[in-house]
């Protein structure tokens, strides 16, 4: 399933680059007249982590995991997009469970509505492809949110209009997400900081507060190198896996990405 990942990511790399060689062309003068600017921007992303968390919980049992999505937005405020990573939770809780990969697809809304005040709102949809056994909850979760923006800190719903991530009879569970990215002044360094709290409906002591900091540092290139310290506080009777692994553990993560 991971080689299913880098192949989506080879398709967008092609795709953009068959687009920007069509850009060029059209603005050729020997061309002739320059064709209008699309309203359409396609952008493509393909990350290496030293291991994948989500809400502050293991989801590659500590290993390292290949991640890549696209985005198409229009310039009306209108987007859709999907995202890619490589995972273990589902198998390490299962030895009969085959999938290996989380494909998240989303479309949504944003824009500016007043200064630096924006906002975001949309649909997102987790689809974890593969085999499962007989009475196994389907992690597959769609959730929607809202999103509100103001200079560097950012407030995020998310509502579950389903199960959430197979916790049996969770739907309508709440996630809250406060973010911020700060720069620093120090060699182009910014700092992130971010708390959430999980909300898990029906699930006896389930929820959660997670958070993280960490640095961020960006090339010209679209080059990102992102360095974070990420805990929580999730009951260890509840989120340690099947091979007696704490999944809300403090670890230290390191990213690398290359934006398209």
């Amino acid at each position: 399933m991971v080689r299913s990942t880098l192949s989506l990511s080879v398709v967008v790399l092609g795709l953009l680059a068959a687009a920007n060689a069509g850009a060029q062309a059209a603005n050729d003068p020997a061309a002739g007249t320059p064709a209008p600017q699309s309203d359409f921007t396609l952008s493509a992303n393909v990350s290496l982590a030293s291991q994948y968390r989500y809400r502050g919980l293991m989801q590659s049992n500590n290993k390292p995991a290949i991640q890549g999505g696209f985005d198409l937005k229009h310039a009306s405020g209108f987007y859709v997009g999907n995202w890619n990573s490589s995972i273990s939770w589902l198998s390490d809780a299962d030895p009969d469970v085959s999938s290996s990969v989380e494909m998240d697809f989303y479309a949504g809304y944003t824009r500016q509505i007043w200064g630096d005040l924006s906002v975001d709102v949309g649909v997102l949809h987790y689809y974890y492809p593969g085999s499962y056994p007989s009475g196994f909850t389907k992690p597959d979760t769609t959730e929607g949110y809202l999103g509100l923006g103001y200079g560097p800190v950012t407030f995020k719903y998310s509502h579950s209009f389903t199960n959430l991530f197979g916790v049996p009879d969770s739907k309508n569970s709440q996630y809250y997400d406060l973010s911020g990215s700060f720069p620093t002044g120090v060699w182009g360094l910014a700092l992130n900081a971010h708390v959430g709290y999980q909300k898990v409906r029906n699930l006896d002591d389930g929820s959660y507060t997670d958070w993280s900091v960490g640095l961020k540092k960006e090339w010209d290139g679209g080059f990102t190198a992102t360095l974070a310290y990420v805990d929580t506080n999730a009951d260890r009777n509840v989120y340690t896996s099947a091979k007696g692994k704490y999944l809300g553990r403090s670890a230290a993560i390191l990213t690398l990405s290359k934006a398209f």
